[in-house]
């Protein structure tokens, strides 16, 4: 067996990626910029949308293989996306600002990903379908999102041990919060005081409901409220990206929700303080 030495700069490219180079051969440096403008698009839709830091780039990095540019790099963190073809191209960034929750979008990013690699879409066709895909709409209405934000609140109180007195007015008190806190994330962009807002609305709310005579136990109505408001996705996000090995994408999520948890003990902490 022979041992052949090659450079490191000029990387031998698998049997793999030879095939894909092939069936998506990127030659023209426009169409090599649509596919970055591509891969960037792809990777925004994903981070905004919720997905793991280490799926997004993952993504990006087989769209980008199976679109004729198989050495690519990307470096992804909550707040904006590097990415790379070459030496020749300059590295492109996009800023994200803006971060929800709608798996829906990212499971269609995803479906996208898996038909460019079977060569099922052309570049135009996949930039298309990227581009409609991040002007759809969120799937579910406010009305609908209320309504189950109002629901599972009452359920968690039954779960976490309140009666089912207490169902109707945890029901109220989660609905109005998540309410608030889409109103207040209109009015103010930073998204602690939404929430430290929104959380003090649910906590005066339970003391009065309870004070009139229609709530028993205000300790499990607040706790059932707030559970819309737990940064449950982004916890879950963050130790996997841990565990990915994504640490600063990991930690940042992580005190995003430890930000989060705190606005929504402060909230209900100022209220026991001024009513107990």
């Amino acid at each position: 067996m022979e041992y052949i030495r090659h450079d490191p700069s000029s990387p031998v490219e698998s049997e793999s990626e030879m095939r894909n180079k092939s069936q998506h051969p990127v030659t023209e440096p426009s169409e090599q910029s649509q596919v970055i403008a591509i891969c960037l698009l792809a990777g925004k839709i994903m981070l905004q949308s919720g997905g793991e830091t280490y799926r997004v780039e993952d993504t990006m990095k087989r769209m980008a293989a199976a679109l004729g540019l198989p050495h690519s790099h990307s470096y992804v963190v909550p707040t904006g996306i590097f990415f790379s073809v070459d030496a020749t191209e300059p590295a492109k960034l996009i800023r994200i600002s803006e971060r929800t929750t709608d798996l829906d979008k990212v499971s269609e990013v995803n479906a996208v990903s898996r038909r460019i690699g079977q060569g099922q879409l052309t570049v135009q066709e996949a930039h298309e379908l990227l581009l409609e895909i991040e002007r759809k709409p969120s799937g579910y209405s406010y009305a609908v999102q209320l309504g189950a934000a109002a629901l599972s609140s009452a359920c968690f109180t039954i779960m976490f041990g309140g009666g089912w007195g207490d169902f109707l007015p945890a029901l109220l008190c989660g609905g109005i919060g998540y309410a608030a806190v889409i109103l207040f994330h209109r009015w103010v962009r930073v998204k602690f005081f939404a929430e430290l807002t929104a959380s003090f609305v649910i906590g005066m709310l339970a003391f009065f409901l309870v004070y009139v005579g229609a709530g028993f136990e205000r300790d499990k109505i607040i706790i059932g409220s707030v559970m819309p408001l737990v940064p449950g996705l982004l916890i879950t996000n963050a130790v996997r990206d841990l565990m990915a090995g994504h640490l600063v994408s990991g930690l940042s999520k992580g005190a995003e929700a430890f930000l989060t948890a705190f606005a929504i003990g402060t909230g209900i902490a100022v209220v026991f303080s001024l009513l107990m």
